[in-house]
């Protein structure tokens, strides 16, 4: 009933929303407009040079505990690694935006 709603009204829920929000951050990281907390938060994939998807691929690093699983740098690594490199490498922050919109739109049918 609420999923009917959300979608019939193209609504985000809640959780569509946090990893927007979370990949939108990274992304403004990522462009240079705090790469210092980039280089705090992230380690790039030194594997990551010959892959499909994009060239910023970030490390996943092994968590011990669970609090440190859930932490920011851990929960928006997968996401944002299975981004393509044209999202990755858009324009701007708004081109970054609206490719996330057009993305989500196309997976949702509408």
């Amino acid at each position: 009933m609420y999923e009917n709603r959300l979608w019939s009204l193209r609504l985000w829920t809640i959780k569509e929303k946090r990893n927007k929000q979370d990949l939108i951050k990274v992304s403004k990281m990522y462009r240079g407009l705090n790469s210092v907390l980039l280089q705090e938060l992230f380690t790039l994939d030194a594997k990551s040079k010959g892959t499909k998807s994009h060239t910023c691929k970030l490390a996943k690093t092994r968590c011990n505990r669970d609090i440190t699983k859930y932490f920011f740098s851990n929960k928006v690594i997968n996401r944002w690694n299975m981004l393509d490199q044209q999202m990755v490498a858009s324009s701007s922050i708004n081109a970054f935006k609206s490719r996330l919109v057009y993305i989500r739109d196309n997976w949702m049918g509408y």
